[in-house]
């Protein structure tokens, strides 16, 4: 994965890293809260020696600096931590006293900064002054050679002691500054180490890759598609009605030379949208004057009457097992020209009524009554009703959804496909993310279409020019609301001219 793709998969993950931002605030700011305030007092020396001259003030420089060293040290050890507990009561023990004094000595000068660290402000002032009281005379008691009345060197403060009015620690602004910053490293190392691990297909190119076959859609996500499934009412201006148009415009030209017209709509597992595709696909079908006829061939689970409100009790399966004939059990469906064989009754063999010389005989007789016949299949991975009904019909459409079909699942599911030699026309990427740009796009496009502008009026023609067009007929002519330059002449059936849904079923054969 290049740098581009990886910024991609930041960006599809926007939410994991904003997760870890606020996560890592909330952790810098309970660190903050249960942290100890703590205070600082410091007292600065300066250290000297009597010199002669300008040679021994040099050597006398040089030996302070070396000198200086070891009074940081001195400052810090156990030695003036105890003459500090001893020369009155502060609380502390010795050992306590010496871990919060510190010292520093400032780099090529003969100035030592001690500093002392504690959570009580007025205590932390009354060690500072003590240090540098004690630590003077601790001084003096060290270099004072024996005989003799003064040291060679001399100490002075010369800055404190004072304390902080502010605590050192701890520091909000700083503590939340590090807290955003870790959490948005970490958010970005588990996006693109997720982007690594992560063997979904996400986009197109890879389902085309995967399966070999072109991709003929790609439908979007749409939150409302949750509980109104159907592209009607409303949801037929939705960016996803529009995503199953092109669909429908690309099934025209997957095969100019041999056209299908019974089509499978199958997927690699459950939960893909494979039924809401084809219901979605059957509708957008008869908007544009096909004759379309949908067969619920899951009999496993069957679902497309639950989906379009008609009745389940009797269906393909009995059909099949001649109990009723096929005419009897197709359900119209809304005022379009679709027709809906449901699933019936739950068969103890689907695979076997599927497979059997019935239900080859129904397709083809099914195939001579309608335009299109669009047939919904099972997963192929869970059962093999899917491959049985691949192989009966013309070609098969192979449903994916974005970020939950695995690679390898869509593989072995091409295989499965490939193993009864069905002919895949496309793939379908379900549920697709899509950048909001388009999004934005169609929804300018659908408003200015909507409510275009005010068109000045025309004048009528006079009466000597007025010509009477003769109507269209025929063969040629586009039925009522459909769409000739998207899917061509459409086939006129004399018994269909003008009829209803209603009186078309007397084409399904008996």
């Amino acid at each position: 994965m290049d740098l581009r793709t990886h910024l991609a998969v930041v960006r599809q993950r926007w939410w994991l890293v904003l997760a870890t931002v606020m996560v890592g605030l909330g952790a810098a700011g309970l660190v903050t809260v249960r942290t100890e305030p703590l205070y600082t007092s410091s007292v600065t020396f300066f250290v000297t020696t009597q010199s002669q001259g300008v040679t021994d003030a040099y050597q006398g420089g040089l030996f302070l600096q070396q000198r200086v060293k070891s009074y940081a040290d001195l400052l810090t050890s156990d030695r003036l931590a105890q003459s500090i507990v001893a020369d009155g009561p502060v609380g502390l023990t010795a050992d306590e006293v010496q871990a919060r004094i510190t010292a520093r000595v400032e780099a090529n000068t003969v100035l030592l900064r001690a500093t002392v660290t504690d959570s009580d402000q007025a205590r932390s002032l009354r060690l500072t002054e003590s240090v540098a009281s004690h630590f003077v005379s601790l001084v003096q008691r060290l270099e004072t050679p024996p005989g003799a009345q003064e040291p060679p060197v001399k100490i002075e403060t010369v800055s404190g002691p004072r304390v902080s009015a502010d605590p050192v620690s701890p520091r909000p602004a700083r503590n939340l500054a590090v807290g955003g910053v870790l959490g948005l490293l970490l958010g970005i190392a588990l996006c693109v180490l997720r982007g690594l691990i992560d063997n979904t297909v996400r986009d197109g190119a890879t389902l085309q890759q995967l399966t070999g076959s072109p991709l003929l859609g790609q439908i979007p996500w749409d939150v409302e598609a949750l509980t109104a499934p159907l592209i009607v009412g409303t949801a037929s201006h939705s960016s996803r009605a529009e995503a199953m148009r092109k669909l429908r415009t690309n099934l025209r030209f997957v095969d100019v030379h041999e056209s299908a017209r019974v089509i499978a709509v199958t997927s690699s597992v459950q939960g893909e949208g494979k039924t809401t595709l084809s219901c979605n696909l059957a509708i957008s079908l008869a908007e544009a004057g096909w004759q379309v006829l949908l067969v619920d061939a899951d009999l496993r689970r069957p679902k497309i009457a639950q989906y379009l409100g008609l009745e389940a009790g009797i269906g393909l399966t009995d059909v099949l097992i001649g109990e009723v004939e096929v005419a009897d059990v197709v359900q119209p469906w809304g005022d379009k020209s679709l027709l809906v064989l449901p699933g019936g009754s739950m068969p103890p063999n689907p695979s076997e009524l599927l497979g059997s010389k019935g239900m080859a005989d129904l397709l083809r007789a099914l195939r001579d009554s309608a335009d299109i016949v669009i047939v919904d299949t099972a997963p192929l991975l869970a059962v093999t009703d899917a491959a049985v009904v691949a192989v009966q019909t013309d070609g098969v459409l192979l449903a994916t959804r974005h970020g939950k079909t695995t690679r390898a699942q869509v593989a072995t599911a091409t295989e499965a496909l490939e193993a009864v030699s069905a002919r895949v026309l496309g793939c379908v990427l379900n549920m697709a993310k899509v950048a909001r740009s388009d999004n934005y796009q169609y929804e300018m496009y659908r408003t200015l279409v909507a409510d275009p502008p005010p068109a000045e009026p025309i004048p009528a023609a006079p009466a000597a020019e007025q010509v009477d067009w003769p109507v269209a007929t025929g063969a040629g002519t586009a039925p009522a609301g459909g769409h000739e330059d998207e899917l061509g002449p459409l086939r006129e059936d004399p018994r269909t001219v003008g009829a209803t849904p209603t009186q078309e079923l007397s084409r399904i054969p008996r």
